[in-house]
């Protein structure tokens, strides 16, 4: 690992009331008494870990701005080395001109992610811990930084971990009973071993599940407004956005394209489409605007299907409900401020979830987040449990489950134990590149190539 003092500013670049500098290394303490005078005389190199003094940041010799630096000493700090924070005002250009200062002073730019990466290779957390940290960051609900944080203090780490264990136990009485058959070590069966594997690719099926639902948590659910035209599907998407995102009129076919934004409903991250509206017609712009329309809802995990409430239900309505069977749907009664005509049983004989509201004055928007939480399911997940945040923790488990059902292949048509060993120890190795306790230089890279320079 590189012995070079690193900095960068830790802080996002723009206007602000506070700037933050962060600097790690051996000589970071020493770079940043450079650049930093404190108001009491006092040097940083004489001040312990987790203190902090007012000053100036200067360069050749003309103050540039006053500042807090935070000292922290080694092994007790964020990157396991010393570091130095210099909190100045906020702003791109005072912020780079401290940076500035520190870099002529002797440090070097840090890459992104190396702050974290640091802290992983020395030790201060797992690579599990260390991925969180990105997921923290862009966390957009309460359920995505709730996750990212439990997966940040081991969540997935302590899960993975028993796991690990069994299956290194395992391998050492392997190993112990084939090696020294002379001494009074319990026999492997053919029976303990079937239950074993069992018991593994269960866990791993239970934490592969976890993947889709923590990546909705994060990345949200594609989401399609769908309904015959003038059923309220724009007045809908403006509800859920906050704003003005889609055009209102009483004028029938007024979307013809596609429109669409992120929102946030309750606790859930939804990708919204809104749609032309789905029905007969011989208008050919409008045509393509509902072929489209069509085709989003094959591919959408999600279909909001809106129906006006005030009419009855004619052939179009009938018909979309039938091409979205199978589909994740939740039908949406709307315009209950104008009485409600519409055949309320049809729908629900045949939609597993209907809700009632008004998108114009956003009455039933409350009981519409509630549905949508119970049809994304996160009512019962607990990120506590620790789930798979990412593409390359779901592969280590995909491989890791791969080799054991390779092994237990193996033992079912009487290969001998030394074939399954090795199989087993091949799954041993996929969980270890899941934590980060045997992994490649070239996966750590990738890692942190995702990562924010700062942090």
């Amino acid at each position: 690992m590189s012995k070079s003092t690193i900095a960068a500013i830790s802080t996002a670049q723009g206007e602000g009331g506070i700037g933050v500098i962060r600097i790690s290394g051996v000589d970071a303490i020493t770079i940043a008494d450079k650049v930093f005078r404190a108001a009491r005389g006092k040097k940083l190199s004489e001040m312990k870990g987790y203190t902090a003094a007012f000053g100036q940041v200067v360069r050749d010799n003309e103050i540039i701005d006053e500042a807090i630096a935070t000292v922290f000493r080694s092994p007790n700090s964020y990157t396991g080395e010393n570091v130095v924070e210099l909190s100045c005002h906020g702003g791109l250009f005072i912020t780079r001109e401290v940076l500035r200062s520190v870099l002529e002073a002797g440090a070097v730019p840090a890459s992104a992610g190396e702050f974290t990466k640091r802290a992983f290779l020395n030790g201060k957390m797992e690579l599990t811990e260390a991925e969180a940290v990105i997921d923290i960051i862009s966390a957009k609900s309460r359920i995505a930084a709730r996750s990212a944080l439990s997966a940040k203090e081991g969540a997935l780490w302590k899960r993975i971990e028993g796991l690990k264990n069994s299956l290194v136990n395992t391998a050492a009485h392997f190993s112990a009973w084939a090696d020294y058959p002379e001494e009074d070590i319990e026999e492997v069966t053919g029976e303990n071993l079937r239950q074993n594997f069992s018991e593994w690719l269960s866990e791993l099926d239970n934490l592969l599940k976890t993947y889709d639902k923590g990546r909705t948590f994060r990345e949200g659910i594609d989401t399609v407004i769908a309904g015959k035209p003038n059923t309220g599907k724009s007045t809908l998407m403006n509800l859920l956005s906050g704003r003005d995102r889609s055009i209102v009129t009483d004028i029938p076919g007024t979307t013809r394209d596609i429109i669409e934004e992120t929102v946030i409903v309750g606790d859930v991250i939804l990708r919204l489409s809104d749609t032309a509206g789905i029905h007969e017609t011989g208008d050919t712009v409008e045509k393509i605007g509902v072929d489209i329309a069509k085709n989003r809802l094959k591919t959408c995990g999600l279909v909001l299907c809106v129906f006006d409430g005030s009419q009855a239900l004619d052939e179009d309505d009938k018909k979309l409900i039938e091409s979205i069977k199978g589909v994740p749907s939740v039908g949406i009664v709307n315009k209950t401020d104008l009485g409600v005509k519409i055949d309320r049983i049809y729908i629900k004989d045949r939609l597993d979830y209907v809700v009632e509201i008004s998108a114009k004055s956003g009455e039933g928007y409350d009981r519409l987040s509630e549905i949508i939480s119970k049809v994304a399911g996160t009512e019962d997940f607990n990120p506590s449990e620790g789930i798979l945040a990412n593409e390359r923790q779901r592969n280590a488990v995909m491989n890791a489950k791969k080799a054991l059902i390779e092994a237990k292949n193996a033992l079912d048509i009487g290969m001998t134990f030394d074939a399954v060993e090795v199989l087993l120890e091949e799954a041993i190795e996929n969980i270890l590149e899941l934590t980060g306790e045997r992994v490649s230089e070239v996966v750590v890279d990738n890692v942190f190539h995702n990562f924010c320079v700062g942090k």
